[in-house]
């Protein structure tokens, strides 16, 4: 997918059905999200969101979406902010990631990912601000995924 996440986001997101073919792609291409099957619902510059559905496939053993489940998440939505934010001729990797467990995953959830746009300058690390919110507005997941963004290599 590359640096062309945007643009394929901007042209499928119009038609109907778009928003599923982009989210069925991006987990194609990264197999591991195809578990919680994120269903973009916004993608650009500095800010990424999806829905990851309460289903039995996710769940715990408490009936909540399992914590690693919504960290899966957090994690999509921060490649897709990333693939759409990235400058040119750079390059990133995620270096790490720190996540508060605020309150029970009990609905079905959004996800965010959110970056400052000055951060991609002045790097090498950029951090991405990751949030978890339940229906009802509850935050369950809060945190930041922290990337390392260096110059491809030629």
């Amino acid at each position: 997918m590359g640096s062309s996440v945007l643009g394929l986001w901007e042209r499928l997101r119009g038609v109907p059905g778009g928003e599923w073919v982009f989210s069925w792609g991006f987990a194609w291409k990264a197999p591991y999200f195809r578990s919680v099957r994120p269903r973009f619902v916004q993608v650009g510059a500095n800010y990424a969101a999806l829905t990851v559905r309460k289903r039995r496939a996710v769940l715990n053993h408490l009936g909540t979406v399992h914590a690693i489940a919504v960290c899966n998440g957090l994690e999509a939505a921060m490649g897709a902010l990333a693939e759409a934010t990235v400058p040119p001729g750079k390059r990133w990797l995620p270096k790490g990631m720190e996540v508060a467990y605020l309150a029970k995953s009990t609905s079905d959830l959004t996800c965010t990912a959110e970056t400052d746009p000055d951060a991609w300058e002045a790097g090498p690390e950029v951090p991405v601000r990751v949030r978890a919110t339940r229906a009802d507005g509850t935050v369950v997941v809060e945190g930041t995924i922290h990337l390392w963004v260096t110059d491809k290599k030629t």
